[in-house]
């Protein structure tokens, strides 16, 4: 019996740890990614965004790729979608953490487009940070 009641008591910290997890990966989706694409401040985006970070994806069905330094240039020099008047709107619609390393499903909807977003963070010096993003436009399915 004590072997199991140790065996829970560690899965529940791990769950507590998950959960603390979750929250904080969380907040740097709602306060840093969706807030700095909607407002187009590429500082406050990568603050969040490891260096050397790479993104992936399609664009209406065009391969997509860009180093983070690109994606943020595009950010900066772009009208925001704040000011495009266009909607927007930030869904997280899983996370997922093992240990150090997360994936965050998102539904980002912006100017004419409806982009799937999965996100892989990294706890890295306490911080999670996004180490890739991977994407696809799903506006036309």
């Amino acid at each position: 019996m004590l072997w199991s009641f140790q065996g829970i008591k560690a899965q529940n910290t791990s769950t507590m740890e998950n959960q603390e997890a979750v929250k904080a990966i969380t907040n740097a989706i709602e306060n840093y990614y969706f807030k700095g694409i909607y407002e187009g401040d590429e500082m406050l985006l990568g603050s969040i965004l490891q260096p050397g970070t790479f993104l992936f994806g399609d664009v209406k069905n065009q391969p997509y790729f860009k180093t983070v330094d690109l994606y943020l240039d595009g950010v900066k020099n772009r009208q925001s979608p704040k000011d495009s008047g266009k909607p927007f709107k930030g869904e997280i619609i899983d996370i997922r953490v093992v240990n150090s390393i997360a994936v965050a499903e998102l539904n980002v909807k912006m100017y004419d487009f409806n982009y799937r977003d999965f996100l892989s963070f990294h706890k890295i010096n306490g911080q999670w940070l996004i180490v890739n993003k991977m994407l696809t436009d799903v506006s036309n399915n």
